[in-house]
Parts: C-alpha cells; sequence; structure tokens
C-alpha cells in the first residue's frame, strides 16, 4: 500500500470515535439478519465474516440469522420442481420443503459457519429445531378478491410463523464465546418442519435476547423520502404514522413491520442496514453516521 493511500492520523481517529461506541455496546447482544447482496458478492461476504468476528472480539455477542430464497431456488430449479409464491412466500409442500432444509440447514448454514470460522471466529450452525428453540405453527394466508363474497383461505403448506422462541441454546453458545449462525427452519409440536421469512426469525429472536440492536442487512439504501434521503432516527410513532399515510408500502413494508414490532417489543434499536455496502456492520455500529434507516422507541436518539 503506498504511503498516499494511508494515514496513519486517520487510521488513529477512527480508531479514537470508535471507542465509545465499542464502551457502549460491550457486553450486548446484536441480532443480524444476513441475505441479498451481502450474501451473494465475494467482497461484501468477506467483509461481513470480517465484521462479525471484530463484533465478537471486542465484547460485542453477535447472533446471525440468515435466509437462502436464491439458493433455495436454484437448486429447486435443478431438480425441476416449480417454484410458486403466494403474497411473497415460497409454497412449501413436503418434497419442497425437504430442499428448503436441505439448503437453508445445510448448504447455506455451514458456508456462513465456515466463512466466520476463516475470518478467526467461532462459530457454530443451528437451525430452530436444534433443541426446538424455533417453535412454529403454519401459516396460512387470507386473500380476498373483488369477485368473492369472502375471504379465501390459503394453505400453503409448510411455511410457518413462530410461536415461541427458545434462547437456551443460544445464550450457551454466546457466553462459551462462539458465534450462533441460526437458519430459520422452525419445528412443531409434532415435530414438523416449517420455512420461515429470515426478517420475522431475526426480530423474533432478537426480543427473546432483550438483544440491543435488530440489524436488518437489505439491497437498498434504506427508508427514503419522497426526496430520495434516507430517513433514519424514526420514533415507533412515526414509523407508524408513515405507514397510515402510506410512505412506507410495497416489499419495504414487511421489513419495516418487523423493525417496529421489535422495537415495540423490547429490542433498544432496529436498523434496516444497506448490505450493499462493505463493513456495513462496523459502520452502522461504530460510527456517528451509521448506513440505514434507525429505528427506536424515543426520540433525540444518537445515530446508532
Amino acid at each position: 500500500m503506498h504511503d498516499s493511500e494511508y494515514n496513519p492520523r486517520q487510521v488513529v481517529e477512527i480508531l479514537s470515535e470508535a471507542l465509545p461506541y465499542i464502551q457502549r455496546f460491550s457486553g450486548k447482544t446484536v441480532v443480524i439478519k444476513y441475505g441479498g447482496n451481502a450474501m451473494t458478492e465475494d467482497n461484501l461476504i468477506h467483509s461481513f465474516a470480517r465484521d462479525v468476528v471484530l463484533l465478537k472480539e471486542v465484547g460485542l455477542n453477535p447472533i446471525v440469522v440468515h435466509g437462502g430464497g436464491p439458493q433455495i431456488g436454484q437448486l429447486l430449479e435443478r431438480l425441476n420442481i416449480e417454484s410458486r409464491f403466494v403474497d411473497g412466500m415460497r409454497v412449501t409442500d413436503a418434497e419442497t420443503m425437504d430442499v428448503v432444509e436441505m439448503v437453508l440447514g445445510g448448504l447455506v448454514n455451514k458456508s456462513i459457519v465456515n466463512l466466520i470460522n476463516g475470518a478467526g471466529g467461532k462459530a457454530i450452525g443451528l437451525t430452530g429445531k436444534d433443541n426446538a428453540q424455533i417453535r412454529a405453527r403454519k401459516l396460512s394466508v387470507q386473500r380476498q378478491s373483488a369477485d368473492m363474497t369472502a375471504s379465501e383461505i390459503i394453505d400453503i403448506g409448510h411455511v410457518g410463523e413462530v410461536e415461541h422462541i427458545s434462547t437456551d441454546l443460544i445464550e450457551m453458545l454466546s457466553e462459551a464465546d462462539y458465534i450462533p449462525v441460526i437458519a430459520p427452519i422452525g419445528v412443531d409440536a409434532q415435530g414438523h418442519s416449517y420455512n420461515i421469512n429470515a426478517d420475522l426469525v431475526a426480530g423474533r429472536v432478537a426480543e427473546a435476547l432483550g438483544a440491543e440492536k435488530l440489524m436488518l442487512l437489505t439491497n437498498v439504501a434504506g427508508l427514503m423520502n419522497q426526496q430520495g434521503e434516507v430517513m433514519t432516527g424514526l420514533t415507533t410513532e412515526q414509523v407508524d404514522q408513515l405507514i397510515e399515510d402510506g410512505v412506507i408500502y410495497g416489499g419495504m413494508l414487511p421489513k419495516i413491520r418487523c423493525a417496529l414490532e421489535a422495537v415495540k417489543n423490547g429490542v433498544t434499536s432496529s436498523v434496516i442496514v444497506d448490505g450493499r455496502v462493505e463493513h456495513a456492520i462496523l459502520l452502522e455500529i461504530f460510527t456517528r453516521s451509521g448506513v440505514g434507516t434507525l429505528i427506536t422507541d424515543q426520540g433525540n436518539t444518537p445515530s446508532q
């Protein structure tokens, strides 16, 4: 690296700026939903792994919950199994669920574990079936069309919602200096497996752990206003109003609702993070500006 590219004074200033945030978050739990571009682009994949290891090394307790929709779709295509969606959720019959479990609980989960271990961390992969830590129930979608006199209840198979999160195993691993990496597969009382939206699992895990922060990595800069600027430092009341006014809509709505519910249920703050930015996790936690839309339960909160 040339001298012109390396300024020791800048490095010292950056470390100094990070110190109060390191002190503030030491011993605190941060739940990170990992997916999107951050999971598919090489430079982002490796920066994610290093970020998570650094969080652990400076005293935070990172918990990773991951998705894997594109990887599931690719394997289903190779196996000539049709992918169908209802309201953005994959219709998951028994055959599809086998593939989901193979991809999420196997290929994707273990690749993330391997990446974090390769960056110097100690990661352990789990699904919600381990110790039945994600208790699920079947999710039905209710839909009303213009020519229907009653709502149609659509059975989308092995797609579930979270009924309960058991934190014993997660907490035991964190206290032993491991980084839990959780695939969003739940299990019901009868032992049936369910595919659950990873954002929802991350939110419920954060709530159950009383996390300091929920971070949802996404493929956009954050919640934008009409001028195209990222909105941040929002209170739960402001977010409720933005939803009611129709400012938050479409694909961003479920993610914002997830972040909002987590804060209303005890998580100190939630943030929609631009996962297309290298080292987005460190930028969000250890700098004044952050790289996303922050939601808290109180006004006048600093960017972190």
